[in-house]
């Protein structure tokens, strides 16, 4: 018997690439090491006997730079992770066992966009603004969709075509836009598997107040266990029209850590 999704792809599918590039010095959060990436052997550096020559490479990386996942253990209130997990006392030994990113199964789920700049009509929208629960509806209303359970849902404020402008984009000063607490509760009570945002730390970070409030990452995170997805590419999602896709994410699998970079994919049949 033939497997649908394989006779899906033997026919042909269009993917869109969601993920930043890596490139030392791109535009981050000040509070996690920085992308490095250097070349310990270069050719020529060793020739072997035969002529021939092997280059090779080191990177060293925060866990939460560029296109990157946030797992359950990223975030604790009051002490707390999700589950009522005691965030120190998980915490001993260095690594996160119960809520770390190895605990995130691959994900191939209905992903929904939620183009927020587009329904406003601009290629951006301003630092700071919040994104009402009324925006996110009227979103999925022209996008033809309903978030449902189980999805991936992704937000475009059009902050991402900052990206390549370094500073700009961190938005310290001006701050970022984003959902609050008010619309990652909606997003919450709807049963999404995950969240994402082409913004820096998913939600609204107000003018000149940096990462020091982020109640939408309690409220999903904390609250509610849902994966946070940031620093996404949402520009040619957006471009193309796409509503709904299979959204196609995995994590690195790496033992206790409290996030990942990551190259999701958007697909679709041709």
């Amino acid at each position: 018997m033939t497997d649908a999704l394989l006779g899906t792809v033997q026919k042909g599918v269009d993917a869109v690439d969601l993920g930043r590039q890596l490139r030392v010095g791109m535009p981050q959060s000040p509070n996690h090491p920085q992308f490095w990436h250097t070349l310990p052997r270069r050719h020529g550096d060793m020739v072997r006997a035969d002529g021939g020559s092997a280059a090779n490479d080191m990177i060293t990386m925060g866990c939460h730079v560029g296109t990157h996942i946030d797992a359950l253990a990223h975030v604790s209130h009051e002490g707390l992770m999700f589950g009522g997990v005691d965030a120190a006392q998980a915490g001993v030994g260095g690594k996160y066992d119960a809520l770390g990113v190895h605990t995130i199964a691959p994900m191939i789920r209905r992903g929904v966009l939620l183009d927020v700049a587009g329904q406003h009509g601009v290629a951006c929208l301003e630092g700071g603004y919040e994104i009402t629960v009324e925006e996110l509806e009227a979103a999925a209303a022209a996008a033809g969709v309903e978030v449902g359970q189980g999805d991936v849902v992704l937000i475009r404020s059009g902050w991402g075509s900052k990206f390549a402008e370094g500073a700009a984009y961190v938005g310290g000063p001006t701050g970022v836009p984003g959902v609050g607490e008010t619309g990652a509760r909606w997003l919450a009570e709807r049963g999404i598997h995950a969240a994402g945002a082409d913004t820096i730390a998913f939600e609204r970070l107000a003018p000149g107040g940096g990462h020091a409030l982020l109640p939408a990452h309690r409220v999903l995170l904390v609250e509610s266990g849902i994966y946070i997805i940031e620093a996404l590419d949402l520009e040619e999602l957006g471009a193309r029209g796409w509503g709904e896709f299979t959204l196609v994410l995995v994590p690195m699998n790496i033992y206790g850590a409290t996030g990942s970079p990551v190259r999701p994919l958007a697909v679709r049949a041709r």
